[in-house]
């Protein structure tokens, strides 16, 4: 197996779920450095992939690893700041500046409310809904049963939709895609 030519096939077919799945947990302006972060660790351990899930339930699991090494590492700095959410896409988008604002607006606030989430719940959000991740997947990445993914992406919704609701922004977890 030519682990350089698979490893090169990963990246091109993941590295921007990864790099997403990295903004959404890591909250980093140093995203990219991540994502390498991650390709490099996941062509040191190619060797062990046994092909028992997918390139990407494998990607994932290095990469929510990585993210939690690197918030221990800024919390041990005393650097864990609140970080803006922009995934680099909405330059790209036709939308009236009205649109886009709004659609940045709504974004913002549910990025802040992942965030506000305690980690089990921010994790299979991740997972479920941002990620689209099947249960099975999830529960792969996560280290947890199916049964586990279903009941706590089921308290997540709800706690999301609450929070949405509690800011009062006319916006909830259901309105927004999740």
């Amino acid at each position: 197996m030519d682990y350089q030519q698979t490893l090169s096939e990963w990246f091109e077919l993941y590295s921007d779920d990864v790099y997403h799945f990295l903004v959404y947990y890591a909250g980093s302006r140093d995203v990219e450095d991540l994502v390498q972060e991650v390709f490099i660790k996941a062509g040191r351990g190619m060797s062990n992939f046994k092909n028992e899930s997918s390139p990407k339930t494998w990607l994932f699991t290095i990469a929510r690893r990585v993210a939690i090494d690197e918030s221990r590492k800024k919390k041990r700095r005393g650097l864990d700041e609140a970080v803006e959410y922009d995934d680099g896409r909405a330059a790209a988008e036709r939308r009236t500046p009205e649109e886009q604002l709004l659609s940045d607006e709504t974004k913002q606030a549910l990025y802040e409310a992942i965030n506000r989430l305690k980690t089990s719940y921010r994790d299979v959000v991740m997972m479920r809904a941002i990620n689209e991740c099947s249960i099975a997947e999830s529960a792969a990445i996560l280290g947890w049963k199916e049964s586990k993914v279903k009941t706590t992406y089921h308290r997540a919704i709800k706690a999301l939709q609450k929070q949405m609701s509690e800011k009062g922004d006319g916006q909830d977890a259901k309105t927004a895609g999740y």
